[in-house]
């Protein structure tokens, strides 16, 4: 007697400032025969280049079916096709200052007013996607220095107006295994009716942040609070703009929390940690490396110079003389631990206290094309084609697949709750 076999349940996904496709990898990676997620609409377009490098590595790894490298602001909503999650890491410079909706659709700034091209598509769509998710730069939850917490609490009273009760943690991946130390904050959107939005209305928002959402099952913490803030952010968004945060030196979101109908709750959580993979496990071996990538003896006085800690007068282009300090950094960089955060500028063969150095076989190197795309959990030569420069460019502005994975996995676990 033969069985029926249940039907594979397919997520669409539309992936906005893709990079080189860190989300899509994710998904695809928590996708399995029953549940999956298919992207059938992606936009990668970096303004002001005339040749847009990672929307064609996008193609290349992905194909150019449902793929836009035009700047989103000038993509039609109609062009894009319904999908049931919206994702995307959306640029993390100027997010501010926000204007009336009737004006300005919000926050200006050369990079931070594409966070309205989000708000816009899912403001036209007749049919807007059940789930949204979301990754920045911690830093978001404080910005600006002179109204901290004003550029989230706005983005988050615009998608409360728009239907989605929000939650957000802040996450580093090397406190689940991964190989970085990368901090980032991740969004998750519920759109009012689905299973996660009732979810949030029935429960405390400690268990909330703590054991029953999305978040918190692909990345298990506890409480590091005896309980949850509230405070409301009701207010048109030109007002909140205008108003919140006023004169506070310190931002009112913790590292964790929850939005619904107008009110925050937020708390501080802590990690429950996993051993963490190593950067020695990521490396190749020294055959297997170019050798523009080893540094030579002669380099390594200023290589020391510039890691190292410093106590010196300065000069300023006017000539005005300053004091100057700053701390040491690793000189090698552990091959014990996960490494430090990877930084856009990775790639060169210039001296520089920000990238990283390892020392293997008694000799220095600086971290290849194919390690930097380990750190982050991509396949290794995902960006082949183009120049090594590029490539540690992309991986500095990457995310870590391994996080978006688990998310992924917990998300589709949620969205199958979903009413049809």
């Amino acid at each position: 007697m033969s069985r029926t076999r249940k039907a594979k349940k397919v997520f669409r996904v539309a992936e906005l400032f893709a990079g080189v496709g860190g989300f899509r990898l994710g998904l695809t990676a928590a996708s399995d025969a029953r549940l999956a997620y298919e992207v059938v609409f992606s936009n990668q377009h970096e303004p002001g280049k005339r040749k847009q490098v990672a929307s064609e590595i996008y193609a290349a790894r992905f194909g150019t079916t449902g793929h836009s490298d035009h700047d989103i602001a000038t993509v039609p909503t109609a062009d894009i096709p319904d999908h049931d999650l919206l994702v995307g890491g959306f640029p993390c410079q100027d997010y501010s200052v926000a204007s009336t909706l009737r004006n300005a659709k919000g926050l200006v700034g050369k990079k931070g007013v594409l966070w309205w091209q989000i708000h816009r598509i899912l403001h036209e769509k007749r049919r807007k996607p059940a789930h949204l998710l979301l990754e920045n730069v911690d830093r978001l939850l404080g910005s600006p220095a002179g109204q901290r917490g004003r550029d989230f609490a706005v983005m988050l009273r615009s998608l409360d107006q728009l239907g989605y009760a929000v939650e957000w943690r802040v996450v580093n991946a090397a406190d689940y295994g991964m190989p970085q130390r990368r901090r980032r904050v991740f969004i998750a959107g519920h759109l009012k009716g689905t299973a996660a939005y009732q979810a949030i209305r029935a429960e405390t928002p400690q268990h909330w942040f703590t054991r029953s959402s999305p978040l918190a099952q692909a990345l298990p913490c506890r409480a590091a609070e005896p309980e949850a803030r509230a405070f409301s952010i009701a207010l048109d968004l030109d007002q909140l703009t205008k108003r919140f945060g006023k004169g506070e030196t310190k931002s009112p979101f913790a590292n964790a929390g929850v939005m619904i109908d107008g009110t925050v709750f937020t708390q501080r959580v802590d990690p429950v940690t996993e051993e963490p993979r190593t950067l020695g496990s990521v490396l190749l071996p020294n055959s297997a490396v170019a050798p523009p990538f080893f540094i030579a003896n002669a380099d390594l006085p200023k290589w020391r110079y510039l890691k190292g800690a410093k106590q010196e007068r300065r000069s300023a282009s006017n000539g005005h003389q300053y004091a100057y300090a700053e701390g040491a950094m690793a000189f090698p960089d552990a091959l014990d631990r996960p490494s430090r955060t990877i930084i856009t500028g990775e790639g060169g063969k210039g001296p520089s206290r920000f990238k990283h150095v390892v020392r293997t076989g008694g000799r220095y190197r600086r971290l290849t094309p194919i390690e930097l795309e380990r750190l982050n959990m991509f396949p290794d030569d995902h960006t082949a084609g183009a120049s090594d420069a590029w490539r540690a460019f992309f991986m500095g502005n990457a995310l870590v697949v391994g996080v978006v994975e688990r998310i992924g996995r917990a998300l589709l676990a949620s969205m199958t709750e979903d009413p049809v």
